[in-house]
């Protein structure tokens, strides 16, 4: 039986303006795509980087079901996850 991880994760630019949401079942990858301007033409317009929010489980449509409901949340409640995680805003991606 494959046991899978799937992640649920958000980040921003530089300057903390634009947030994504996405999902993926491997966060290590989704992440170098999209600092290489390769996960979507979304991110690399606004040149998303930087990895400041992420959760994991094992059921793909469980993730697929917080996916939509953080994306369908206010600015606020998504900046509000990321400051319980991750106060300062850093860059998640090199703890991985």
């Amino acid at each position: 039986m494959n046991i899978h991880t799937y992640y649920v994760y958000i980040m921003t630019n530089h300057r903390n303006g634009v947030l994504y949401t996405g999902v993926t079942n491997d966060l290590h990858r989704r992440v170098i795509e999209h600092k290489t301007g390769k996960g979507s033409s979304f991110t690399a317009k606004y040149r998303i980087t930087k990895l400041v929010y992420y959760e994991c489980g094992g059921d793909v449509y469980a993730a697929i079901d917080r996916e939509k409901h953080i994306k369908g949340g206010s600015r606020q409640k998504k900046i509000d996850l990321i400051n319980e995680m991750n106060p300062e805003w850093k860059d998640l991606f090199d703890d991985l």
